[in-house]
């Protein structure tokens, strides 16, 4: 065999080799780079990251749900007996034990936070602020409105919420995430078409309630984010200044003197679902924070939205409550639109995994 022929066999088995070893790549083009340890870090962090968002949201909307149900067992078993309602002193009652119970974990160590100080405070008081103008205007709201059409707007918050957070955080929502929320509007319009009916009263009460609550959230976020303060710091200045600003508005609407004449809630059954309210209302507001900081405004207000799922179906197990075709539908097409949802902020978060592995 010549030199020639030598070398040419020789390249023959060197390509057969190669072919053996890497089925599917060619001669003429290099195997895959193998995985650096960049590229697993980044890997780790995404899915890090997409845990304490599942993380977050789940206990949000435990806290929550919760919460509505230790209310709803406080109306259902004391309103009937008295004359008018306590809503607003719950909300007092339930801040006080969530701001003695943060203060007791501080006492023993276990949390670490600094004095509640006066610019501590001022920079935290708009968001009690924008809280209890959604509490009140929801108040008024559901007096001057049927609830499908409270349900309906509820909805119109979201989006206002989403428009928010790109406006002041530059947060670019998804295409499908405004898709999941076109379709839980339409939605909760179709479950209400046999309720539609709006006063100008009710509509301003309304639009009032969507701008207040969008403020609250938007804001939370600000604070989270700009101000020093640690979570349960946090937990405490927000029911501190809840019940400075809630109590004089409970003792102005006559629900201080119900509570002090009204004997048949003066009781131990009373007081410890209120105190057992006011416990979860401690993890409640270091859950809406967390939530916040984490995941956004938006992804907190459509995990809000979709708590109303477990609510009607446990409120249906627990306390006999009535679920008829039309809250059925509601609850299948904002299961629908939450699940919608989801996938755009997963698909999200794999897209800027991938570009910034594209980039390196």
């Amino acid at each position: 065999m010549s030199p020639r022929e030598e070398e040419d066999h020789e390249d023959v088995e060197l390509q057969h080799h190669l072919l053996h070893r890497h089925p599917h790549t060619s001669p003429n083009k290099e195997p895959p780079a193998p995985l650096t340890t960049k590229d697993v870090k980044q890997t780790s962090l995404v899915s890090s990251g997409s845990i304490k968002a599942i993380a977050s949201c789940t206990f949000y909307s435990f806290c929550s749900v919760s919460m509505i149900l230790v209310n709803k067992s406080l109306a259902s078993s004391y309103n009937h007996l008295i004359d008018g309602n306590l809503n607003v002193l719950l909300v007092v009652f339930q801040a006080i034990i969530a701001a003695v119970s943060v203060e007791v974990c501080r006492m023993m160590h276990w949390v670490q936070y600094p004095p509640l100080n006066w610019e501590t405070a001022r920079a935290w008081a708009p968001v009690n602020v924008f809280f209890c103008l959604m509490l009140f205007t929801g108040m008024v709201s559901l007096e001057t409105n049927s609830v499908p059409m409270v349900t309906v707007f509820k909805n119109v918050t979201n989006i206002i919420t989403t428009a928010g957070d790109y406006i002041f955080f530059g947060s670019q929502p998804e295409g499908l995430a405004m898709a999941a929320f076109a379709v839980m509007f339409l939605g909760a319009v179709a479950a209400a078409q046999n309720d539609i009916h709006v006063t100008a009263t009710g509509l301003f009460w309304m639009v009032a309630n969507c701008l207040a609550t969008s403020s609250y959230v938007l804001y939370m976020k600000f604070a989270t984010q700009n101000i020093k303060l640690s979570k349960f710091g946090m937990v405490f200045v927000n029911n501190v200044l809840c019940v400075a600003l809630l109590l004089p508005v409970a003792f102005l609407n006559g629900e201080l003197a119900t509570f002090l004449n009204a004997e048949q809630v003066h009781t131990w059954d009373y007081a410890g679902k209120n105190a057992f309210a006011g416990f979860i209302g401690f993890f409640l507001n270091f859950a809406s924070l967390h939530c916040v900081s984490v995941t956004g405004p938006s992804t907190y207000a459509i995990v809000g939205s979709l708590n109303k799922i477990p609510v009607a179906i446990l409120g249906y197990l627990i306390f006999d409550s009535v679920i008829d075709s039309k809250t059925w539908f509601f609850i299948s097409v904002s299961l629908c639109g939450g699940f919608l949802y989801s996938y755009a902020k997963i698909r999200s978060a794999n897209q800027r995994a991938a570009q910034s592995q594209e980039a390196k």
